[in-house]
């Protein structure tokens, strides 16, 4: 087999598996890591050097692998913009968590966020208590967005970047 041939396949073959690992283990998102996700990502890279290059060491192998990889991935992500149904299956949906103050503690335990990881999020969106959010959501991305009301009645849209862990459902 051509050596490029072969690159490009065990590339795209790791690149197919990391994708599917990512969604079944519950980390379709890595905005902000703790030590051991850094770890962890650095230990795959290592484990699926070989099985993408080979016994090919060269510039051009390397080089070839990562382009293969940008190329599924700006695919992936275009097939995701136009196919629902696809990106339902890598990408899980948002949570409302919170609405008019009231905790949906169902939600919650679906996801695996905690009372006190909920009320540690929204103080540190600046609010006081439960009855001042309108809306809180886990986003696609882990993220949980706020959207609280002041004492005038204008509301207010906070972004919180949070690492938390999500159950995945397959």
């Amino acid at each position: 087999m051509n050596p490029f041939l072969d690159i490009s396949l065990r590339s795209l073959a790791v690149y197919i598996f990391m994708l599917v690992a990512l969604r079944l283990f519950g980390k379709n998102q890595l905005s902000q890591l703790n030590a051991g996700d850094v770890v962890l990502l650095l230990l795959i890279s290592n484990a699926v050097q070989n099985a993408m290059v080979g016994p090919d060491t060269t510039l051009q192998g390397g080089l070839l692998a990562a382009l293969v990889l940008f190329v599924a991935n700006f695919i992936v992500k275009k097939v995701m913009f136009r196919n629902q149904k696809f990106k339902n299956l890598l990408e899980s949906e948002p949570y409302v968590l919170i609405r008019d103050g009231q905790i949906f503690q169902e939600t919650c335990q679906k996801v695996e966020i905690s009372k006190d990881e909920l009320l540690e999020t929204v103080h540190e969106h600046g609010i006081e208590s439960l009855d001042k959010v309108k809306l809180a959501i886990l986003e696609v991305d882990g993220n949980i967005s706020v959207v609280s009301q002041d004492q005038n009645g204008s509301t207010h849209y906070t972004r919180h970047k949070k690492w938390l862990r999500r159950k995945r459902n397959f």
